[in-house]
């Protein structure tokens, strides 16, 4: 496989896939629609060594597999780049598909976590990706380029998956990148509309606009619903100086004024979160930023600088208020230990954003009444729950499938659908118990003033909260009109949606 070395045009896809259920598409006025991080890294690395990158952002501006395809096949690159999350993989397929028959010579490129944790299986799978990177695609992807050009031996490019004959072919990983300063600033000028169009979930952040930076990658702890192929356990993190020059560059040049910082864990340095902050002090950078980290990772000196520097919230993976699941999880903190922690940070000033997980295996009545009384009781501003999911990759996904999964769960693992449920309970009744445990929550009078006042600080989140109660009322509006009494889903709906997404773009293989 070659490519004409003249040609250089490489386009990076983010596909579009379900994070909305059918009929509520007006949630999409609330919802997160941050880039991809890893694309605008990948770009900025091809670009540096002569290749002439974009990127579309499928998602963020409602772009259909036909309309991502039909993007491309007008521009005629040499080469696409698609990053791969499980629920995403299907409607990969389909743009990959329909670009190989419009343009047979451009060569298509997967990667990200799904290929991290389950790149054989897929390949196998979709003979439309043509090759694989494993696991961190700056270096890899760049020798892999160049081999490209120059019609060399793949089996030379490490940390990549091709195709020889009916055999799949896996090279000997590239070795992680261990100095990230050494990489440059990813490509957020290669973003239209930046950051205007990228903004985050709805009461996510104070005030924007808004732009998100990896300041380390890794996490040496071993969760074990989490998968952490792609960047393994070793922490590997730029220095606080780099890290600054981002948020200045971000300021001075785009206008950010919140930095959500997405590492896995932001404080795996104390050393290194007080250096920065401090340059941030001594250097008066007026931005706000969000980060997350473990209940074991805080202490009150530490928060109270962190508020100074411009700390807004951090997030913690709380997960349950059973301790007997957090045992089952790996996790190494419990319930007291949160507790303390949650209660430091909101006396630090800093908000607090809790991560849950229902469903979990061993998750049965009493380990749910304990979570509710639990986040009852906490000073936290903001939950997310999600639906427990088993990931490729993780070590819980193994322990319950084995090594493979029904491809017909890829296109659901989203964190919106239960895909199993623990025994003793069905699907209908963790659904139940999911709305109730938001509501144990929300219906708190604190937590309802508490937004009350951010909506009339910040008037953004009001003018966007507007637009989702329009459009609902509008899908409420079509509902009664067609019959269906203002249910906005049909019954099965979701699963025939689903299972048509599967057939437009030609099913598994």
């Amino acid at each position: 496989m070659s490519v004409p070395a003249m040609t250089k045009k490489i386009i990076f896809i983010n596909p579009p896939y379900e994070r909305i259920a059918p009929g509520y598409d007006f949630i999409r006025h609330i919802t997160n629609r941050s880039p991809s991080l890893g694309l605008l890294h990948l770009a900025a690395m091809v670009r540096m060594h002569g290749y002439e990158p974009s990127v579309i952002e499928s998602d963020v501006f409602g772009l259909s597999v036909d309309d991502v395809a039909a993007r491309v096949i007008e521009q005629r690159p040499a080469y696409v780049g698609i990053t791969l999350f499980t629920v995403g993989v299907w409607g990969a397929a389909g743009i990959a598909r329909k670009i190989k028959r419009a343009l047979p010579a451009t060569v298509v490129i997967v990667g990200g976590p799904h290929m991290s944790s389950m790149g054989p299986e897929t390949v196998q799978r979709f003979p439309e990706f043509d090759i694989a990177v494993d696991r961190e695609g700056e270096r890899a992807l760049v020798e892999l380029l160049a081999c490209l050009d120059c019609g060399g031996d793949l089996a030379k490019v490490r940390g990549i998956l091709y195709r020889d004959g009916e055999q799949i072919r896996q090279t000997p990983s590239m070795p992680i990148e261990k100095v990230l300063d050494d990489l440059p600033m990813p490509a957020w000028d290669l973003l239209p509309d930046f950051p205007r169009a990228y903004r985050p979930a709805i009461y996510d952040f104070p005030r924007g606009p808004v732009a998100t930076i990896a300041a380390s990658r890794g996490c040496p702890f071993h969760c074990k619903f989490c998968d952490t192929s792609t960047f393994g356990e070793k922490v590997r993190a730029y220095t606080p100086q780099a890290v600054f020059n981002m948020m200045r560059h971000l300021q001075d040049t785009y206008g950010v004024r919140h930095i959500m910082f997405v590492d896995d864990l932001f404080l795996a340095s104390r050393i290194r979160v007080t250096e920065l902050c401090n340059r941030i002090l001594d250097n008066r950078l007026k931005m706000t930023w969000t980060c997350a980290a473990r209940v074991d990772t805080v202490k009150p000196d530490l928060l109270r600088l962190m508020k100074h520097a411009g700390c807004w919230e951090i997030s913690f993976g709380l997960e349950t208020g059973s301790d007997e699941l957090l045992q089952k999880m790996d996790k190494a903190a419990r319930v007291e230990s949160s507790t303390k922690a949650v209660t430091w940070t909101a006396d630090a000033g800093i908000r607090t954003k809790g991560l849950f997980m229902l469903g979990y295996p061993g998750e049965n009545q009493e380990t749910i009444r304990l979570t509710k009384e639990f986040i009852r009781r906490i000073p936290m501003h903001i939950m997310n729950l999600t639906k427990f999911t088993p990931y490729p990759g993780s070590p819980i996904y193994r322990d319950l499938y084995g090594t493979n999964i029904r491809d017909d769960h890829w296109a659901k693992m989203n964190g919106m659908n239960f895909v199993w449920a623990p025994e003793g309970m069905s699907i209908e009744e963790l659904d139940r118990q999911y709305q109730e445990v938001l509501t144990a929550f929300y219906r708190r009078p604190q937590v309802f003033w508490y937004y009350l006042r951010m909506t009339i600080r910040y008037p953004t989140h009001l003018l966007r909260l507007l637009r989702c109660g329009l459009g609902f009322l509008n899908a409420k509006l079509k509902s009664y009109l067609s019959g269906r009494k203002g249910i906005l889903v049909k019954p099965g709906e979701r699963d025939l949606n689903a299972l048509s997404m599967a057939e437009k773009i030609g099913g598994p293989h």
